[in-house]
């Protein structure tokens, strides 16, 4: 399935939300370290509700070691300073969705990184910084499920 890769993600609510995303979807959360929380933060476990069982998370020490991990052929990195549409983009299984840390986004160094295949944005009105952190997760993860026929999906 697709990978959901959150660099360094500080809000906990947004974790959660994602966690009952990849539950969802099949998507695999990968969420790289440092984390702006402890997993078993009462606030991420509220938002994930009883979904953490149902959904596939793994936490990696950094993103080197998240890519040792994954392997993917694709990456997109998800960032207001792109260009392309994600929409634009034909996903295929095994493609890893980036996303960076709220309010900053992905630093310059990860997104000019050897593993970032394509830059890619969500549309927005002008004068509007970024989407959340899970929304903007959703909106991609859906998108790219949707292209791959929603696969396991009812």
């Amino acid at each position: 399935m697709l990978h959901l890769v959150f660099f360094e993600p500080r809000i906990p609510p947004n974790t959660g939300n994602a966690i009952r995303l990849a539950a969802g979807t099949g998507c695999t959360l990968h969420l790289i370290e440092p984390l702006g929380f402890d997993l078993s933060e009462p606030k991420l476990r509220r938002a994930g509700l009883d979904y953490h069982d149902l959904a596939s998370v793994t936490v990696h020490p950094d993103l080197a070691a998240a890519w040792a991990a994954i392997a993917p052929e694709r990456v997109f990195a998800f960032t207001a300073r792109a260009t392309r549409r994600y929409t634009d983009v034909a996903y295929l299984e095994g493609d890893a969705l980036l996303f960076g840390p709220e309010p900053t986004g992905l630093p310059d160094e990860v997104i000019a990184g050897d593993r970032v295949t394509d830059q890619v944005r969500i549309p927005m009105l002008p004068g509007r910084r970024s989407m959340n952190l899970s929304n903007a997760a959703a909106v991609a993860a859906y998108e790219a499920w949707r292209q791959l026929g929603f696969p396991g999906g009812v």
